[in-house]
């Protein structure tokens, strides 16, 4: 595999991570095993049977868990400590054929989009949790996993148009954060009105 592939794949990896982590890793590890699709550096473990079943059948549980308005948002909350080390660990696997430095860079490099991607996301469904509908909540959650593994795909098959997909991501990510933080600066300022008011 081509440096500009392996770091496609490490980017993508380490970014979907912060969105669906056990879809990506499930996506990949099924690529590997029946696409004949050859993994970087050391992700060739992801092929392995046990863990694309954990993956698969964890996918399974956040598919669930995801739909369900504050459900989401508490997964999301407890999975900061998973997506974000996870992605980093993912890219520097990726670059695991490389010197120890280029993988410490990857490490460094895949936790940021690991931790743009996922900042983002639970900041929005928290926000979208305020609607009372519930269609929404499943519409997002759908366009995740879809976004999940497509990157993946585009990121083995098309790894310019990922690159490109990873870029616009942050660029959204740095858009939308402060108007995320702003709008949840108006609603506790609301709430703090109301108790002081009780």
């Amino acid at each position: 595999m081509s440096l500009f592939s392996t770091l496609a794949l490490a980017m993508g990896a380490a970014w979907v991570s912060g969105i669906n982590l056990y879809a990506s890793v499930a996506t990949l590890g099924l690529l590997g095993r029946f696409a004949n699709f050859q993994l970087p550096g050391e992700l060739t473990a992801l092929t392995n049977w046990w863990v694309i079943g954990v993956a698969l059948a964890l996918y399974l549980i956040e598919f669930v868990a995801d739909k369900v308005p504050y459900i989401d948002s508490v997964w999301d909350v407890v999975h900061t400590f998973v997506r974000i080390p996870a992605g980093a660990v993912l890219a520097a696997a990726a670059f695991g054929d490389f010197d120890k430095g280029v993988q410490v860079v990857a490490f460094l490099l895949g936790g940021g989009l690991a931790f743009s991607s996922h900042g983002t996301k639970p900041a929005t469904r928290a926000m979208i949790n305020t609607s009372p509908e519930p269609v929404t909540n499943v519409v997002a959650s759908t366009s995740e996993d879809v976004v999940a593994v497509g990157s993946i795909l585009l990121a083995a098959f098309y790894p310019a148009l990922l690159i490109v997909l990873v870029v616009v991501g942050l660029m959204i990510s740095i858009f939308v954060l402060p108007k995320i933080v702003k709008y949840f600066r108006g609603v506790f300022g609301k709430l703090r009105g109301k108790t002081r008011t009780v």
